[in-house]
Parts: C-alpha cells; structure tokens; sequence
C-alpha cells in the first residue's frame, strides 16, 4: 500500500462527505490531528481504513485506490484532481471550452471574482465566503504545479462550448450583477483570444484543436505520469463555482477506461481542425459574440 495516496484520497473524500475533520476524528476515536497525519501519509491499519470507509459511506477499496472513484461535490473532485496533476507528465484532454493549465490571468480574475460575489451573496455567507476561499486556493495550487511541472499539454476543445462561453461569459449560470456578468464575458472574449493564438503559435508542450461537428456529449481527460495514468470524467467545468453544480466526477486508472478514452482523443484530434484553421474558426467566433453585445 502507497499510504501517501491513501492519504491523498482520503482528503477527498472528506471533503466529498460534507464532514468536518473533527466530527470524522471524534466518530473514529482519533485526535484530529491524527487524521491530518493519515492525509498526510501516515501508516494506517487495514481496520481504520475500513472504519474510515464506513463513515464516508464508500468502499474501502476507494480508500486504497482500487476501482472507481466518484465525486458529487466540485469541491472535493477539485482537490482530488490536484492530487492526481501532481504526478502527471501528459494532459491529453476533450470537451469543454477551456483548459486550465493555459487559462488567462482574464479567466482567474473573472473566477475569483464570480465566486466571490456569489458567496457574498448566500445566505450562508461565512460558510459560502470559506467554501469559495478553498476553491480557490486549490486553483491557485494546480496552477502553481503547472508551472513547476510544465507537463505535455494536447487539447481538443469543443467548438459549442466555446459559443456557449462566449456567450455567457466565465461562472456562467451564477446570479451576478450585470456589471460583473460583463466583465466574465469580457474575460471569455480574453480566453477564446488566447487561445486562438495558442492555436496558430503552437508553442512547446502545448498543442490545441477545435472540434466542428457535433457538440461533443461531455469531457474527459487522460493523465500519464511515470507510474500510471488516470482517466478523468467530470461535468464539472473549470469556472463551476464549488458550491454549485449538479452531476458525479469520475477518476479510475483501470487499463481498460484510459484504452477506451485514449482511442476516443485520438479519433477527435484527427478530426479537429489545428493550427491557423482553428485559430480562424475561433476568432469568427469571437466577432460574432463582440457584434452581439
């Protein structure tokens, strides 16, 4: 057993629970900082680990890594997907109308800002205000990672998503002000310009298609580290703030999904268009939602 991944794993599904440290630290009979040093990657007994599943209602095969690992809660889905960046030499990635690791300072700016207001904005506003600070601060951490890491890059990106960003904007569907909804939509205009030149540039590391056809039913990600790889499903965009959306994220290193996926991004990249084509079609797109506004 990897207790450093078991650790890793079980932050997230802390996090995933809904529970506070030290409501699972008290059920469990632990201190809580004994169960901050099992996320950490102390040796922990088979025995605990099958407690500690019980109380976060998952298998204990989860805990160890084994299967499928599923997420409700962008928050902890996010944390999780740290985990596995971290490890990862390649991104290969399809769906969606942005990929984080070469988001704008435009996209992170109107994010923070989105999730902020919106917090401010709840109800529960102490609550929202730490949910969204920790979202956020796990953003700035992935990217943080990527930049030390500069792992392999190659997108497909979905040509109906990106119309529909344009359209709404960054944190689309939150209930913001008019003035901040301008400005995410501003800093989706910034975005899809970005990564039109990302497009026709090429630079190392990084290579981006657009898909044309038919939208493109979901997105997924495939990560190759030196040990092992990971598929990534997730209804989950970029900019869902953490305490919104609805659907479950999917993150398994079985051979058979990353076979299935990986064979899926290959047949879409043949089909995307590259280089100045795509950097073309995109900015029509982005003439026409400039003209609409």
């Amino acid at each position: 057993m990897r207790f450093v991944d078991i650790g890793q794993q079980l932050r997230a599904y802390r996090l995933e629970s809904g529970l506070r440290a030290e409501e699972i630290a008290a059920r469990l009979g632990v201190s809580r900082a004994a169960l901050y040093r099992y996320e950490k990657g102390e040796v922990i007994k088979l025995d605990t680990i099958r407690r500690l599943a019980e109380l976060l209602k998952i298998s204990p095969l989860s805990l160890l890594g084994i299967g499928v690992e599923y997420f409700s809660r962008p928050i902890a889905f996010l944390e999780r997907l740290r985990q596995v960046e971290e490890e990862a030499d390649q991104i290969l990635f399809v769906g969606g109308a942005a990929c984080y690791q070469t988001a704008t300072d435009a996209f992170d700016g109107a994010v923070t800002e989105a999730w902020t207001e919106a917090a401010d904005a709840s109800a529960d506003r102490a609550s929202a205000r730490a949910l969204a600070d920790q979202a956020l601060g796990l953003l700035a951490a992935r990217r943080k990672q990527h930049q030390q890491r500069r792992p392999t890059i190659i997108g497909i990106l979905s040509e109906a998503a990106l119309i529909r960003s344009l359209q709404d904007g960054v944190a689309a569907g939150l209930p913001l002000p008019a003035r901040t909804r301008a400005r995410c939509r501003s800093a989706a205009i910034t975005e899809a310009e970005s990564i039109a030149s990302l497009m026709e540039s090429v630079p190392i590391g990084v290579q981006l298609g657009l898909s044309t056809g038919s939208d493109l039913s979901g997105s997924f990600m495939v990560l190759r580290g030196r040990d092992r790889a990971h598929v990534v499903g997730s209804p989950f965009a970029p900019d869902t703030a953490p305490g919104g959306g609805l659907g479950v994220a999917m993150i398994t290193a079985a051979d058979e999904a990353i076979s299935v996926h990986q064979r899926v991004a290959e047949a879409a990249w043949r089909d995307a268009l590259k280089g100045a084509a795509a950097a073309a079609r995109l900015r029509d797109l982005i003439k026409v939602a400039q003209a609409a506004e």
